[in-house]
């Protein structure tokens, strides 16, 4: 009798504990959102006016993306010796994301003026490839476009 109480009690502890890895498990499922994306096109529509720049050559983009932050950073190729083509932005910031609305809040910005305004944007993720679109709305700069933004996932 005392060896079946036992068991019983070693038996139900060993199966709390397998239950408890179990939820443990499921908290550390990664955002399929979560991770390092490379810009590869990006559209801008604003006013009537289509701009297509295509990151490949002259430009590289990358957003880096954990479980609640995300930060960008974008410079030409030429390392700033092409006045010409010479770029540098960066900027971050907490997001949310609540079913296919990715909401950027932008905390920190090359560009000082983006600095604490929200951003929109619904994204589909399929396979290794990620679109973003949204209005991009800063009133104090004069801007009011629709961004639309293709990323492809980075090993």
């Amino acid at each position: 009798m005392k060896k079946k109480i036992g068991f019983i009690i070693i038996g139900g502890l060993l199966f709390s504990c397998g239950a408890t890895v179990q939820q443990k498990e499921v908290k550390s499922t990664k955002l399929p959102i979560a991770g390092t994306w490379k810009l590869i096109s990006g559209t801008l529509i604003e006013k009537g006016d289509t701009t297509v720049t295509f990151y490949d050559k002259n430009l590289s983009f990358i957003k880096i993306i954990n479980d609640t932050h995300f930060a960008f950073l974008n410079h030409d190729l030429k390392k700033g010796k092409d006045t010409a083509t010479a770029a540098y932005s960066s900027g971050g910031g907490r997001y949310t994301l609540n079913d296919s609305t990715y909401t950027e809040h932008l905390e920190y910005c090359s560009d000082r003026q983006w600095e604490g305004n929200d951003f929109p944007f619904t994204i589909t993720i399929k396979n290794d490839t990620l679109v973003q679109s949204g209005i991009e709305k800063v009133e104090s700069a004069g801007v009011n476009r629709l961004n639309i933004e293709k990323y492809v996932r980075l090993p």
